[in-house]
């Protein structure tokens, strides 16, 4: 009973300093784990009223463009790619592309995500032409896309500096970067389940070198796979050293692993919900230099992303009208402006929705 005690005056110590607005260590974010819930959730909801003092939930309306699914980095937990020269290997024309952003505007989007699969026929000419073109069609569209694993391959294809390739991608167009290829920041995990991906100091170094010529970016985390909750930790906590170094981070998004259609990960249980939740919180807690936390509400489901709005987050993200990634591991969600309007009121915030820079354009009180 004295251990109990001692262990939860203990933890409602790391809470308070959380709260206090004093930086939490990366054992005092493990021990968290043994948080229960309530708790958690009060501390996290503090925190968040601090970064975000209004009630507003924030979300975007873009949708993801697919635009090819040819890959070779060979991803254990991918269902969506197929090897460069495979029958069911693709690449989007360009009016096709133009079909999907027209979808996109005339339900009143402002992003576009174009991502896809590493595909080694494509080079640099590519991609500005894609992008001018997207630019010349869409001016009033973000284009808020490409992953960090995708951009370093093109460079190391071309033989030309990274920050070269961003300031001519930037110069075409691009906007700003998804957080995609992250998975977790540690070289054990990386060798185990993406090791043809970047290594964890390479994702580093580029999301450095992309802050650093004007390219904001968001930072993501999938979880619940081979990694340890020491692991986890490591993940957030070389995050926030880089956020304190460039301030180029927009918002951090966690979720898990959804190994239903990946073979080779099936034999993995996905993270329940309480750890979902328990994750979001920590992240909070222990993100001190990142003011919005984005509810995973792919992955997780609607009514979790909602429930993990008391749980520190802030934001819900963007509509979906499809997304080829996670559609071949049963996951299916076609969700529009009003469900997520919906959906935040239900929780009892005030939705708003915001560009790729979280600059609010609309209050729906």
């Amino acid at each position: 009973m004295k251990l109990a005690e001692e262990k939860n005056a203990g933890l409602n110590e790391i809470l308070a300093k959380a709260v206090e607005g004093e930086r939490i260590s990366t054992e005092e974010g493990v021990r968290l784990y043994d948080c229960d819930l309530m708790s958690l959730a009060q501390a996290a909801t503090q925190v968040r009223k601090q970064k975000n003092p209004d009630q507003l939930v924030t979300f975007v309306v873009d949708r993801n463009v697919s635009y090819t699914n040819a890959c070779f980095i060979d991803c254990d937990f991918c269902a969506f790619y197929r090897r460069p020269g495979d029958p069911e290997a693709y690449t989007l024309t360009l009016d096709e592309i133009f079909a999907k952003i027209e979808e996109l505007v005339s339900l009143g989007g402002t992003q576009v995500l174009i991502q896809g699969g590493v595909n080694p026929k494509l080079g640099l000419d590519y991609y500005i032409h894609l992008i001018r073109s997207v630019k010349e069609r869409f001016p009033k569209v973000a284009i808020h896309s490409f992953s960090v694993v995708e951009l370093d391959f093109l460079s190391k294809k071309e033989r030309m500096p990274l920050d070269q390739v961003l300031l001519v991608l930037k110069e075409a167009g691009l906007n700003s970067i998804p957080g995609g290829g992250a998975e977790i920041l540690v070289e054990r995990v990386r060798e185990k389940i993406s090791p043809k991906k970047i290594d964890p100091d390479g994702w580093l170094d580029f999301m450095r070198v992309a802050h650093r010529v004007g390219l904001k970016s968001s930072a993501t985390m999938v979880f619940g796979h081979v990694e340890t909750l020491e692991e986890r930790m490591i993940h957030m906590e070389r995050l926030r050293t880089l956020q304190d170094e460039t301030g180029g981070f927009m918002a951090f998004i966690a979720w898990t692993l959804a190994p239903n259609g990946t073979p080779r990960m099936s034999h993995f249980e996905q993270a329940g919900g309480a750890d979902y939740l328990r994750t979001v919180a920590i992240s909070r807690l222990f993100l001190d230099n990142f003011k919005s936390i984005n509810a995973g509400w792919l992955t997780e489901g609607l009514k979790l992303g909602q429930v993990a709005l008391a749980f520190g987050a802030n934001d819900m993200g963007g509509t979906l009208i499809e997304d080829k990634v996670l559609e071949p591991t049963g996951i299916t969600i076609h969700t529009r402006k009003e469900d997520l309007i919906r959906l935040i009121r239900e929780a009892g915030y005030v939705p708003a929705q915001r560009d790729t820079d979280y600059r609010i354009l609309q209050v729906f009180e």
